[in-house]
């Protein structure tokens, strides 16, 4: 999740990168003007939907063409957004902190959530279209813990899942709508330290799924259930910053401990925010921010 509208720094880029379950990798759009950031992809396969400078963007996979998705009724955009099931709509966070709905080719968005002494972080809609999971911190104070709540996808009372007392993140639903996957401080007292998880959407079941010394954030399985991927920081890395050496992993959700490939890049907050999963469960999308003093990739 972020709060802020991000630029370049001098002498950066931004890459959307498209990466296969093969381990291949390619170049889809680099710009060293406008930071884009959290690839979802089109329910068609042609297009990936990001954010960037506080709009919504469309990346014609074949073309390599971005063109702005023109939207009203709401303010800036952070990097958490959502396409519904159905591929006509997209959810999206706002930085006043609600989660609004609006037409994936624009127009009028509509807010969702309540003024309920909370920021909300959108991470996940349910397969059925009818559940959203989000993260949501108390007065938008971000010195306190994020917690896993759920909603229904047109308003409604919230409900907090236990995932425990440390900050959690990224929740997203598995694609039979059993499971909520996030990451989440609760396994450690090493300030930072997220790790892997799942909970089932009813509450039980809470699970580690990886045991390791990396700060490991925001999984995301692919539509066909059979891989993952995740964005792995440095130890001891604090929250999901910017501008990090890290690792986009993928791995068989049979096997979370055993990496299939890994990609290293210079990046964090806006490489892996949300799924960027193609519907074909083939390849993937994340974004690297390399300084031009930065090995090329």
């Amino acid at each position: 999740m972020a709060d802020a509208i991000r630029s370049l720094r001098p002498g950066q880029r931004c890459e959307v990168w498209v990466a296969s379950v093969s381990g291949q990798a390619s170049l889809l759009f680099s710009s060293d003007t406008l930071l884009l950031e959290a690839a979802n992809w089109t329910l068609d396969g042609t297009a990936l939907v990001l954010n960037g400078n506080g709009k919504l963007w469309r990346l014609a996979t074949e073309e390599r063409a971005l063109g702005e998705i023109p939207l009203t009724g709401i303010p800036d955009l952070n990097n958490d957004h959502v396409l519904a099931p159905d591929g006509s709509d997209i959810f999206l966070s706002a930085n006043d902190g609600h989660i609004y709905r609006a037409a994936l080719d624009g127009g009028a968005a509509t807010r969702i959530t309540k003024d309920d002494g909370t920021f909300h972080f959108l991470h996940g809609v349910s397969p059925d279209g009818k559940e959203l999971a989000y993260v949501g911190i108390e007065a938008g104070d971000f010195k306190r813990p994020g917690h896993l709540m759920t909603m229904a996808s047109d308003g409604g009372a919230a409900a907090r899942v236990d995932v425990g007392s440390g900050h959690c993140d990224g929740p997203e639903y598995s694609p039979d709508g059993t499971w909520l996957y996030v990451n989440t401080e609760s396994f450690s007292t090493v300030p930072g330290h997220a790790q892997l998880a799942r909970v089932r959407a009813d509450g039980s079941g809470f699970e580690q799924l990886l045991h390791s010394t990396t700060v490991d954030w925001f999984p995301h399985v692919s539509p066909d259930g059979r891989f993952a991927t995740y964005i792995r920081f440095p130890a001891g890395t604090e929250g999901h910053p910017a501008d990090l050496p890290v690792d986009v992993v993928l791995v068989s959700t049979d096997d979370w401990t055993t990496p299939l490939f890994t990609w290293p890049l210079l990046g964090g907050q806006g490489t892996l925010n949300v799924n960027s999963w193609s519907p074909d469960s083939d390849h993937f999308a994340f974004v690297a921010y390399p300084l031009s003093d930065s090995p090329k990739d």
